[in-house]
């Protein structure tokens, strides 16, 4: 069996043991005083209300009853609430040093002896009653027991020995009354109000523990802080009313770097602030602190700076107001720990979360809260904003070359350069990558923008030399002017990337500014991108071939395959626009196989001297699987490798490492023919033709034309591409000629093969089959 301990401490207290029925415990004389302890200080209380209701009685029952009678009862009544009032009044309730048995023992025998007394009001008349009379003596009495289960409901046994006989005796009298039915009322609401007290009285008792088990642990907290203080790294401290240091403890004097006794009494900001006590400028933090303080407010986790030994600190504190008994204030009571630290530590994670850790320029978030401050103060000021987004062009290369250490130097080397450039009111951050960005405050007019960025084109452009590498980048540039170009900073970045996309559009190097058709060209891109991830599934795409034929004789030697995109929205577009897009989107692989094994395909149904030209992008030939797609398209189709030619542009070795040129060499190993397009038009080098063993090297039309009309530089440039080709072995092909006297130029300039409107347009493959009908020469002319 559980002892009263045990129950009291699990809230578990039985209605038996309360009402003082149940087993002796030496605990029991605790359960008692929590039980008589609300009884403290209500003594008037009971007597005013027991003489009042005693006298409302008598003056009721004066109406039926003989004067003395009526007038004896309600003196008797008085009489003893004066005498239970005397009695009650000097005993100790609530003394947690005595049993509290005996005046338990007293409550109930003086229960016993009220309920005698209102249990005769009801046969005063007689041993039948009339009603009216037990009925209003019944609503009297029943006021009595409820003043009773408010005032001594943590006392159940009393308040059932008054409720108990008071409520039969009433349900007796009602029955001679001839009132049965109220009778049983009468019981339920004694019961009801029996119950209860005893409910009640339980619910008092749990209130009662729970308030001792917190001052047990308010206690148990205060010994800890004693431990605490004697043996943490941290430290107590404590204030007067003034805020002046008391009971200074030596871990809190080592902290300030002082003796305990000379800091007893001084102002808890002088001993933090050091020097500035004296000039009264204090750190912002330790101002707020001070403030708190003044207005007795409690703080905690405060980080403050301090000064200790002329050194500076930061510490953590934290405290509240302490008062007396009376709601005195007497000061501050708190803790404070050395924080210094973890607050460098803080600092370096916070500027690290801001500020970009290769450039140590301001990283994204910062720029955008920089720009969200110049679009508040240009909509404020009715002034002007810009955003200024740069990409360098040309990086990718230095990355894929030379590695990204190399390209991280790069990177820190531009970030100096703007850095350099900049004037007040401009901020310059990285976005990433290779992207960066400028703010400009106050900016006078979108024509100072677009200058400010052509002074960083022109500065980025510059050479450098970086671990005795002399790189070349170039800067494409977009801006966008606040607010009338976007009054948000979600709607001004994006239409200054859009700018950036018409820049790069350009060829790069350029500044654009942003113009509202940028909008409309987006919305294009974006719809044409969603057509073209379904072309292939709904077979939208073409083949044209065009005609290369032999510059001697005009014989036809070859197609090159030319892919052709009808859609049902947007109709036919042309490659220039959707090819780039297809390799944004990442859409080239599938493409270039579909393209791949349709020209394969295509060619077995040619005459077996003719070869078929297939151009292949650079994201093709950094796909690793690319050589396997050449090999099975080849072996679908039966077709041999000598009759397949592959043609690339300079761009491929710019962005590829290396990974390019081996991927061809295994193409040219497979007896794969390669062919270099556009050649002399990007970034010529004639490493590119020592490394890769070419077959074929293109010219572009722009030398042909130029050739035609008599210009010198074109026409240098193909006589040394013809005998650079000849020199290594190779052919060359004359794109774009399209009159009698273009043909007749490259001939005479020895070029090997000619490629143009002259001997025919890209055609289907079923007009392609129509030209074997026919002899080559004669077909090639006709068409």
């Amino acid at each position: 069996m559980k002892s009263l301990t045990d129950q009291l401490a699990a809230d578990d207290i039985p209605a038996r043991t309360l009402l003082g029925l149940g087993p002796r415990d030496e605990d029991v004389g605790k359960l008692r005083q929590l039980q008589l302890a609300p009884l403290r200080n209500k003594g008037k209380l009971r007597l005013s209300m027991g003489i009042a209701l005693a006298l409302v009685a008598g003056c009721t029952m004066a109406v039926r009853l003989p004067l003395a009678i009526a007038g004896g009862w309600a003196l008797a009544t008085m009489i003893f609430a004066l005498w239970s009032h005397h009695r009650f009044r000097t005993l100790p309730f609530g003394d947690p040093r005595l049993a509290g048995l005996a005046e338990h023992r007293q409550c109930n025998r003086h229960a016993i002896y009220g309920a005698i007394l209102w249990g005769v009001s009801f046969w005063l008349p007689g041993v039948a009653p009339p009603l009216d009379h037990v009925l209003s003596m019944w609503t009297i009495a029943l006021l009595v027991m409820l003043m009773l289960a408010m005032v001594a409901h943590s006392i159940p046994m009393a308040c059932i020995l008054f409720i108990a006989p008071v409520s039969l005796s009433a349900a007796v009298a009602l029955v001679r009354a001839g009132a049965p039915q109220l009778a049983g009322i009468a019981l339920i609401a004694g019961l009801l109000l029996c119950v209860f007290c005893v409910r009640f009285a339980q619910t008092h008792i749990r209130f009662r523990r729970a308030e001792e088990t917190l001052h047990e642990k308010t206690e148990t907290v205060s010994l800890l802080l004693r431990e605490f203080e004697e043996t943490s790294a941290d430290w107590l401290w404590q204030t007067d009313n003034a805020r002046r240091l008391v009971h200074v403890s030596p871990r809190l004097a080592f902290a300030l770097g002082a003796n305990a006794e000379a800091l007893e009494g001084t102002p808890l900001l002088q001993a933090l602030s050091g020097d500035a006590w004296e000039t009264g400028n204090f750190p912002k933090a330790l101002h707020a602190m001070a403030e708190r303080m003044k207005r007795r407010e409690s703080f905690s986790n405060l980080t403050v700076p301090v000064t200790i030994g002329g050194k500076p600190r930061w510490w953590e504190l934290s405290a509240s107001p302490r008062l007396d008994e009376g709601g005195k204030f007497l000061g501050f009571r708190g803790v404070g720990s050395d924080v210094t630290e973890q607050h460098a530590t803080a600092e370096q994670i916070a500027r690290m979360a801001r500020f970009d850790n290769l450039t140590g320029l301001p990283n994204r978030l910062s720029l955008n809260e920089d720009l969200a401050r110049a679009l508040t103060h240009a909509l404020e000021a009715k002034s002007r904003c810009a955003m200024l987004m740069i990409d360098l062009d040309r990086f990718k290369a230095v990355n894929d070359t030379l590695g990204h250490p190399v390209g991280d130097k790069l990177l820190a080397q531009v970030a100096a350069r703007l850095k350099g450039i900049l004037d007040r009111g401009m901020t310059c951050g990285r976005l990433g990558g290779d992207e960066f960005a400028v703010i400009l405050h106050n900016v006078p007019s979108a024509t100072a923008a677009e200058d400010l960025a052509k002074r960083i084109i022109v500065a980025i452009s510059r050479p450098y030399v970086v671990d005795n590498h002399q790189l070349f980048v170039g800067a494409s540039i977009g801006f966008a002017i606040g607010p009338q170009d976007g009054a948000t900073v979600e709607t001004l970045t994006r239409n200054a990337d859009l700018a950036l996309y018409k820049s790069k559009d350009r060829g790069g190097n350029v500044a654009a500014g942003y113009v509202a058709s940028l909008h409309a060209q987006a919305e294009e891109r974006r719809v044409m991108e969603q057509e073209l991830r379904g072309a292939l599934e709904r077979g939208e795409f073409e083949l044209h071939y065009q005609p290369v034929v032999t510059a001697t004789d005009g014989t036809l030697n070859g197609f090159e395959a030319l892919i052709r995109w009808r859609n049902q929205k947007l109709g036919n577009v042309s490659p220039g626009r959707f090819i780039p897009l297809a390799e944004d989107a990442r859409l080239i692989s599938p493409i270039g196989e579909w393209v791949l094994r349709t020209a394969c395909h295509e060619a077995m149904k040619w005459p077996s001297n003719l070869k078929v030209a297939i151009n292949v992008s650079a994201d093709q030939l950094t796909d690793p699987n690319f050589a396997s797609v050449v090999v099975s398209a080849l072996a679908q189709s039966g077709l041999p490798p000598q009759r397949l030619e592959i043609e690339v542009t300079e761009s491929v070795f710019l962005r590829d490492g290396g990974g390019a040129a081996q991927l061809l060499d295994q193409l040219i190993g497979l007896g794969i023919r390669l062919s270099l397009d556009d050649f002399g038009t990007g970034y010529s080098s004639l490493g590119y033709l020592r490394k890769t063993q070419f077959s074929t090297i293109k010219v572009d039309r722009s030398f042909v034309v130029g050739a035609a009309k008599g210009s010198i530089e074109s026409i240098a440039i193909i006589r040394a591409v013809v005998a650079l080709a000849d020199s290594l072995g190779m052919s060359t092909t004359a794109e774009g000629a399209e009159t009698e006297l273009e043909v007749e130029t490259i001939r005479a300039m020895g070029c090997s093969n000619i490629q143009g409107y002259y001997y025919g347009r890209p055609m289907p493959a079923a007009d392609v089959l129509t030209l074997f009908n026919r002899p080559a020469s004669l077909a090639i002319a006709a068409a």
